[in-house]
C-alpha cells in the first residue's frame, strides 16, 4: 500500500514535440513534491507506453495511479485524445480538458476565436493540402497577396515546430512543404516586427481566480528573425523577466493572457505568446495549453522564478486542483 499520492508523469509520445515532452517530464519529475509518489510513464514515438523498461497497456497504469501530470507536447498530449482517455477512466489529471486542450493546439481555430472577441491578430490565411491542386501556383499568389518576409507554420502543434519567416519564393515554396509534412493544414500569416511577449497564467493563486505572471521578453540572438525551432533549443535565446515594456503595455498583455485562457476554455495554467509593434500595438500569436517545462527553454518558468515560485511548487498547486475536481 502507498501512503502517498500516486502520480504518473506522461512524457514522450508520437509528436514532432516528443523532445520538448521528454524535458519537460524530466523537470517533473525532479520536482515533484514529497507527498507523492512518482511514476515515470514513457510513451515512444509509435505510442507505445513504457513503465520501467516494460510495455504496459494505458489501462493498468491509469489502474495504479491517482491522478496523471500530462507532460505530453503537441499530438497526442494537447489534441485532446489523451485528456478523453484520462476522463473515461475518471483519472484527474493536470491541465486542460479535451476540449480546450483541442481549440489551443489548433492555429486557425483559436485565431478565429480571438478575432471574433477582438482581440488583434496577424492578417493570415489557412491553407488546406487537400484543396490544392498546383503547389507552384499558390506560392505565386501568395507571394503576390503577402507582404514579405511573411511566416508560414503548420496550424496544429507548438514548440516553433514546422514555423518558418520566408522572403523568396523558393523558401515560401520550401516553407509550405515542410509545413504541410506536419498538418494537412498550414497558416501563412504577416510578419510583425516587433518583441516577442510571453505572459503565463496559473489559476487560483495569490487570491486571484486567474493570475497572470510578469511578461516574459524573449531575446533572440542577433540576426535571428523569430524564435524558432533550432533558436529555442540553443543556448543565445534568453529569458528577459519581468520583459522591458512600458506598464501600458504590461497591463495590456497580463489582461489579453487572461482573455486567451478563458475564451478557449483552459484550465490550470496557460501561457500566451505576444508580438508587441512599436505603433501597431500587441498582437496576439498563439495559446499553449500545456506550456513547456523544460530547464532553459522554458519562459512559464522564468516567470515563476520572477515572483518567488517553484516548479515544486506549480506541481503541487495544479495537481491539489486536479485531485479537488477544479
Amino acid at each position: 500500500m502507498f501512503s502517498k499520492l500516486r502520480v504518473a508523469v506522461l512524457r514522450g509520445g508520437p509528436s514532432s514535440e516528443y523532445e520538448a515532452s521528454l524535458k519537460t517530464g524530466a523537470l517533473v519529475l525532479t520536482h515533484v513534491p514529497e507527498r507523492y509518489h512518482s511514476l515515470d510513464v514513457f510513451i515512444d514515438r509509435e505510442g507505445t507506453w513504457h513503465v520501467q523498461g516494460k510495455v504496459q497497456t494505458p489501462e493498468k497504469v491509469l489502474r495504479k495511479v491517482d491522478a496523471v501530470w500530462n507532460a505530453l507536447h503537441g499530438a497526442y498530449g494537447e489534441d485532446g485524445a489523451i485528456q478523453e482517455l484520462l476522463e473515461a477512466h475518471g483519472i484527474p489529471f493536470s491541465g486542460s480538458k479535451r476540449l480546450g486542450a483541442a481549440l489551443s493546439q489548433n492555429k486557425a481555430l483559436s485565431r478565429d476565436i480571438a478575432r471574433r472577441a477582438g482581440v488583434k491578430t496577424p492578417h493570415s490565411r489557412v491553407l488546406r493540402f487537400a484543396d490544392i491542386p498546383s503547389l507552384n501556383a499558390l506560392v505565386r499568389e501568395l507571394y503576390r497577396a503577402f507582404p514579405q518576409p511573411s511566416v508560414v507554420k503548420p496550424t496544429v502543434g507548438g514548440s516553433s515546430v514546422g514555423v518558418s519567416v520566408v522572403q523568396t519564393a523558393a523558401e515560401l515554396t520550401a516553407a509550405l512543404t515542410r509545413a504541410f509534412s506536419i498538418s494537412p493544414t498550414a497558416l501563412i500569416e504577416e510578419y510583425i516586427d516587433g518583441r516577442e511577449a510571453v505572459c503565463g497564467i496559473l489559476e487560483g493563486v495569490r487570491g486571484e481566480a486567474y493570475y497572470s505572471f510578469l511578461p516574459v521578453e524573449v531575446l533572440l540572438p542577433q540576426g535571428t528573425r523569430f524564435l524558432d525551432e533550432e533558436t529555442r533549443r540553443g543556448k543565445d535565446v534568453r529569458y528577459h523577466c519581468p520583459g522591458r515594456f512600458s506598464s501600458d503595455e504590461k497591463a495590456e498583455l497580463q489582461e489579453l493572457a487572461q482573455t486567451m485562457h478563458r475564451l478557449l476554455g483552459l484550465r490550470h495554467y496557460s501561457s500566451s505568446d505576444f508580438i508587441v509593434h512599436p505603433r501597431r500595438g500587441i498582437f496576439f500569436i498563439e495559446t499553449d495549453a500545456l506550456p513547456c517545462l523544460g530547464e532553459g527553454e522554458s519562459p512559464y518558468l522564468e516567470s515563476l522564478q520572477a515572483v518567488g515560485m517553484t516548479p515544486a511548487h506549480l506541481l503541487d498547486h495544479v495537481l491539489s486542483s486536479a485531485m479537488a475536481g477544479a
